[in-house]
């Protein structure tokens, strides 16, 4: 079985070329259920190339044949407010992308799909949908369009006008691949693909992603990234199980509160200790700790 590249590199290395967009075609087709085509990757300053957020995130604007904006990120950290950068992302790119003086029927639709490799939020399932619907207050029926309104705007329904999320957590997923969708989770979590993948734009993902077709240059650039993600992914466990350890073994021998207390404290400061040893950006620190960037630089 042929060694894949890991599809955030991709995403910063490979999947921006025209020519490998049949991939990302097929993997939004297949999320979306409706056949996509790309027309354009459009500017994001999310795709970060410098060293210090080499392992925090990567993301991807795209404008498909519909007029229809496409953000996809994927995140490996830990995030507690990442549901309020998903809106942030939304609400800049509509923003962003209406001229002065236009119509507001000129807002472009946005769909925001978001790989994560972390437990985020609550819940059971490994795909998550969300989008906008009004519904009556009393007679609990959901308000739609005026059929003046279709006609305008091309849409059957209010739902459609707005943005739509999906978030899907990878590491959730823990069955065999029995649909499309399944084969694309499958790979993103294990980076394999089956023989005779099922879901369009997996047997060209094949080809293109293969380690094997790499220049020597990408190669060990693409080697150093997941040396990168190994290592932090390290320090942050340690740092949680040391911390874990110390406030534990303080709680027990203070034997009240007030020691468990100075227990937890002082195993934040161990972890915060060891992000900083380990060169982790202050943002991520922020987002594993909880603590602001004054009591971090404190410590």
């Amino acid at each position: 079985m042929a060694n894949l590249i890991s599809f955030d590199w991709a995403m910063k290395r490979l999947l921006r070329q025209k020519s490998n967009f049949v991939v990302l075609e097929g993997f939004l087709s297949t999320l979306l259920n409706e056949d996509i085509k790309i027309v354009r990757m459009l500017e994001s300053e999310g795709n970060q190339e410098h060293e210090a957020d080499k392992f925090n995130r990567v993301d991807m604007f795209a404008e498909n044949s519909k007029g229809e904006l496409v953000i996809i990120e994927v995140q490996n950290n830990r995030e507690l407010d990442y549901f309020h950068r998903m809106l942030y992302g939304v609400s800049k790119a509509i923003s962003e992308y209406i001229s002065k003086g236009e119509f507001y029927s000129k807002v472009r639709k946005v769909y925001s799909i978001n790989i994560v490799y972390f437990d985020l939020g609550q819940g059971k399932d490994y795909v998550y949908h969300g989008r906008t619907e009004f519904q009556g207050i009393h007679t609990k029926d959901t308000l739609g369009l005026s059929a003046s309104q279709r006609k305008q705007f091309t849409y059957q329904k209010v739902e459609q006008l707005f943005p739509e999320y999906y978030v899907l957590r990878v590491n959730e997923f823990d069955k065999h691949a029995l649909t499309p969708l399944d084969e694309w989770i499958a790979f993103l979590k294990t980076g394999k693909i089956p023989a005779r993948p099922q879901a369009k734009g997996l047997k060209e993902a094949k080809e293109i992603l293969d380690v094997s077709h790499l220049s020597d240059k990408d190669r060990l650039r693409y080697n150093s990234h997941m040396e990168a993600l190994r290592y932090q992914a390290s320090v942050i466990e340690t740092g949680r199980i040391e911390g874990r350890e110390e406030g534990r073994e303080e709680g027990r021998e203070e034997g009240r509160e007030e020691g468990r207390e100075e227990g937890r404290e002082e195993a934040q400061k161990t972890m915060v200790r060891n992000l900083k040893l380990a060169n982790i950006p202050i943002e991520t620190i922020i987002n594993v700790t909880g603590l602001t960037e004054e009591q971090i630089n404190k410590l």
